[in-house]
């Protein structure tokens, strides 16, 4: 009997133990979100805020606080420049009209990686006037000294169509096969 009494408090004791544990904790009770932007995305448009003022101010320092010392950037007409030589360009440049507006719409994380997707507007003085130059980016962001910066920029300009419709087809069918011209029809 000594031996069933030991072996069963040996066993009712742990149980006793687990069963104090506590459980996961409730969930939190969910308060309505009132915008739909992810706290990455808030993140990342906060630091293209800061590039978009570093460029309209012409601020080295505020640009340099955005862009890696690896930065490579290629702009939406295919020109490739370093991070230097966008300093040197915010410095130097004569165009009192710059002026940059990013907008991001996507954030992917992949650890101390991040790539940032969105669209801009560059307002800047062209060969034929002022020109409106708009586009979609994508910014590849590392961290640094719990910072991110950015080490790529990559622009795409999109086209505008001016109000132009596609040219309409002239054949009688949306898919023409030549081989079987209206002569061949004819003559059969």
């Amino acid at each position: 009997m000594n031996r069933f009494v030991t072996c069963f408090s040996a066993l009712l004791v742990p149980c006793m133990a687990l069963a104090q544990v506590p459980g996961p904790p409730a969930d939190p009770p969910r308060i309505p979100v009132t915008t739909t932007a992810t706290p990455e995305i808030q993140q990342f448009q906060k630091i293209e805020d800061s590039w978009d003022d570093a460029v309209n101010r012409r601020d080295q320092y505020g640009l340099e606080n955005v862009l890696s010392p690896l930065f490579l950037d290629v702009s939406g007409s295919g020109d490739i420049t370093t991070r230097n030589q966008q300093l040197a360009f915010i410095i130097a440049t004569d165009d009192k009209s710059l002026h940059l507006e990013q907008k991001v719409v996507a954030v992917r994380m992949l650890g101390d990686t991040a790539v940032a997707n969105g669209t801009y507007v560059l307002h800047h003085h062209g060969n034929s006037g002022q020109v409106d130059e708009k586009g979609v980016f994508t910014h590849v962001f590392e961290r640094a000294h719990n910072s991110w910066l950015c080490v790529n920029s990559q622009r795409t300009v999109l086209r505008e169509d001016g109000g132009k419709s596609k040219k309409q087809s002239s054949a009688e069918f949306p898919f023409h096969i030549p081989i079987f011209g209206k002569s061949d029809k004819s003559s059969q």
